[in-house]
């Protein structure tokens, strides 16, 4: 089966999360046109979230060979890289990405329109007083089916304790 031809899987169930992820979340599954169709760049309207919009970050792809480039980075990770990413290639920015276990979460979600959802130590960032991050990936599709962008938004904890205040059941 083609990657055109696949259908969207359905909704995932995320643990309970930082509050930022869910919202983020449900207006991924808000925004969607119709059952079984991914949202496309064209329905995401930034000023419909813009307490998140520090933390998100989009990446395009290409597929042959494929990689993935930061198309916009939020401010939030800009302090965190030391230096705004916005136009390089992952593996540019993060030297070790396709080593790393954030490269397999991208390659699902590029391939197979899969969300991705990790929590735990930070691999990139510049500070080590962060104990977790916390990373939501979601595919996107301008056609509705094929994915051609990646939208998430990921959040640093200074802690690991995963029940700080602000958690939330994603996807609810």
């Amino acid at each position: 089966m083609s990657v055109a031809a696949m259908p969207k899987p359905p909704p995932f169930a995320l643990p309970p999360c930082d509050e930022r992820i869910a919202e983020l979340y449900r207006y991924w599954l808000a925004i969607a046109p119709g059952p079984d169709v991914l949202p496309g760049r064209q329905h995401f309207d930034p000023t419909a979230v813009p307490r998140l919009l520090r933390w998100m970050w989009l990446v395009e792809f290409e597929r042959e060979p494929l990689r993935f480039r930061y198309r916009l980075v939020g401010t939030e990770h800009v302090t965190a890289l030391g230096r705004d990413a916005t136009g390089e290639w992952l593996e540019q920015a993060h030297p070790h990405f396709t080593l790393s276990t954030a490269y397999q979460q991208f390659v699902a979600a590029a391939e197979f329109a899969m969300p991705g959802y990790y929590r735990g130590r930070p691999v990139y960032y510049l500070r080590r007083d962060w104990m977790t991050i916390e990373r939501l990936i979601l595919p996107m599709a301008r056609n509705g089916w094929e994915t051609d962008l990646l939208i998430g938004l990921t959040v640093m904890n200074p802690t690991g304790d995963a029940a700080t205040a602000g958690r939330s059941p994603c996807g609810r």
